[in-house]
């Protein structure tokens, strides 16, 4: 690994560079970073949520020391879309990058919003690129290429650079009827092929889907099949905040089906700000509130609601629970339009077994076409080689087997090269052969609470310890009185019989200790181990022990 302070440290020459420091090895997480004639450009800052890697973190980050190092040579920040994994890590991290961020109107507006949530909007150079309007930074020439995805002004990235140009993709797919934005039609593709790409940065999350992912065209006729079907009854559908053009066609469902509308979520009324002060969602019914959707017979209400994804705070959770003012009974309908992001199977869960209890029916994209996916399934990105036509193909935007799975998929529809990389791999693109180069860190931060750590650092390696093997503490003041107590260990009624073995372990132990005239450091770590061991011997489990030995002891 090259030490990021090192003289030998990679600050780039005549040459092209790629290093990915997220979001190549998992989904989620996305920060792009090009090299070239001594700059840095950064492609999109963003995060990803906390699993239960992390007990009591709810946002990850990737680890940008590689970057921060060489602030005075990254030359700005641009953003392809406004998803969190695209975006979220933006208000922690642009004020300490300190150069500009440039973005559409829409992911501008939701930016913003982040900015000024955090009190350092005025400090921050946010640059709003009307009508897709070429703009450089150093030694890259940047222009924005609509592309359908599930979010308005979804876009990728045309970098032309001294040594060719790179399609970098951002998230994507193929639409033939998008219900929001226009994107660049296949004719406009090729045109860009035919002026020649040397690489292209794809995509990879949808490799392994052998049919394209579907046309939100198709959702729109299946949501509003699926609503007309439960007269009578109040449905609710739950999708991606974000998906405007999920939004765009509720509201035409709620009138197509002659139901209000009603919204229920704060990042769905953001979005619908942002949507409406950016030209879109203009046909969008004025949502009813929810005393109003109460009062509605039961089939004359659509509600829409964030929690599709297990969120516990979230409006769907507290619908399931009947702690919300919008209430659901029995024979009601929800429809789940969105798809399961891995690792959120068992949040998901608890919540449609919580709403199935109640007698509610509940309707997945696996029962009805209600939902489909915002990015290129195989079909789609065999088309996009064949139209773009790249030199190399380097595959991005997921975990190790989507990306080993694209590469060869590009080799075998014809692209001369592909590149397999991963966070932290420095790729040369141009000159000569590409590949990797070097490796650099490329770690994770967690937001715990208020601060920023290492995802690695002895806080949640402690916390994760804990709430696996539980902990012992052991307090024993100036004359020798051991006090014992344990938290988390499969004990119950043994409990007692535990404390009062332990604390005579823990002073025969340092008995001994003193006996043989060890040393404090010693006579601690001999009470740390009788604990310990008399814990493994009564719950066959190792807890963390935590020794409080007085000084005189």
């Amino acid at each position: 690994m090259t030490d990021v302070n090192s003289p030998k440290a990679y600050k780039p020459g005549e040459e092209l560079l790629f290093l990915a420091l997220g979001g190549s090895g998992e989904i989620g997480m996305n920060v792009n970073l090009y090299g070239c004639q001594g700059k840095w450009l950064m492609v999109d800052l963003g995060m990803t949520f906390s699993g239960n890697e992390y007990p009591g973190v709810d946002l990850v980050f990737a680890d940008l020391e590689f970057i921060e190092q060489r602030r005075e040579d990254l030359i700005g920040i641009v953003l392809t879309h406004a998803h969190e994994d695209h975006i979220g890590a933006v208000p922690y991290f642009a004020k300490k990058l300190g150069v500009p961020l440039y973005a559409t109107p829409f992911t501008a507006r939701l930016v913003a919003a982040k900015l000024e949530e955090e009190g350092i909007l005025d400090q921050i150079e946010l640059n709003v690129v009307h009508d897709l309007d070429e703009f450089e930074l150093g030694p890259f020439g940047i222009s924005y290429v609509p592309l359908a995805h599930s979010i308005a002004e979804g876009n990728a990235l045309l970098i032309d650079t001294p040594f060719g140009r790179v399609f970098h993709t951002g998230d994507w797919k193929i639409d033939e009827e998008p219900q929001i934005g226009t994107p660049a039609t296949a004719e406009e593709l090729t045109e860009i092929g035919d002026e020649g790409v040397l690489a292209l940065v794809c995509d990879s999350t949808n490799v392994f889907n052998p049919e394209p992912s579907g046309s939100e065209g198709e959702v729109l006729r299946g949501l509003q099949a699926e609503v007309a079907r439960h007269k009578g009854k109040r449905v609710l559908v739950t999708t991606f905040a974000s998906n405007v053009a999920r939004l765009q066609t509720l509201g035409a469902v709620a009138k197509a089906t002659g139901r209000e509308l009603c919204v229920a979520g704060r990042s769905l009324d953001r979005i619908i700000e942002a949507g409406q002060a950016s030209g879109y969602l203009k046909d969008l019914p004025t949502p009813v509130d929810f005393d109003t959707a109460m009062s509605l017979p039961r089939g004359k209400v659509l509600i829409v609601a964030t929690g599709g994804q297990g969120e516990p705070r979230a409006a769907l959770s507290r619908v399931a629970e009947g702690n919300h003012p919008l209430s659901l009974e029995e024979g009601d309908v929800v429809l789940f339009s969105s798809r399961q992001i891995p690792g959120n199977e068992i949040a998901i869960g608890r919540i449609q077994n919580r709403l199935a209890e109640r007698g509610i029916v509940l309707i997945t994209d696996r029962q009805s076409p209600i939902h489909v996916s915002g990015h290129p399934g195989r079909p789609e990105l065999e088309t996009l080689y064949r139209w773009i036509r790249p030199e190399i193909l380097v595959p991005v935007h997921g975990e190790i087997r989507h990306m080993r799975e694209q590469a060869r998929l590009g080799l075998a529809t014809g692209v001369p090269k592909a590149v397999f990389q991963q966070n932290g791999d420095l790729v040369r693109l141009a000159p000569g052969k590409p590949g990797k180069i070097e490796s650099v860190r490329a770690g994770r931060l967690v937001l715990d609470g208020d601060m920023i750590v290492p995802a690695d650092g002895d806080a949640v390696v402690m916390r994760r310890r804990l709430s696996s093997a539980g902990v012992v503490t052991v307090a024993v003041d100036a004359r020798g009185v051991v006090q014992v107590d344990a938290l988390g260990l499969p004990l119950d009624s043994d409990h007692e019989a535990f404390i009062n073995e332990t604390r005579r372990d823990v002073a025969d132990a340092l008995a001994a200790a003193q006996k043989a005239r060890a040393d404090f450091g010693k006579r601690r770590e001999a009470a740390r181990l009788a604990a310990r061991r008399a814990a493994s011997r009564w719950t066959g489990k190792k807890p963390q022990v935590i020794v409080m030995l007085a000084s005189d002891q």
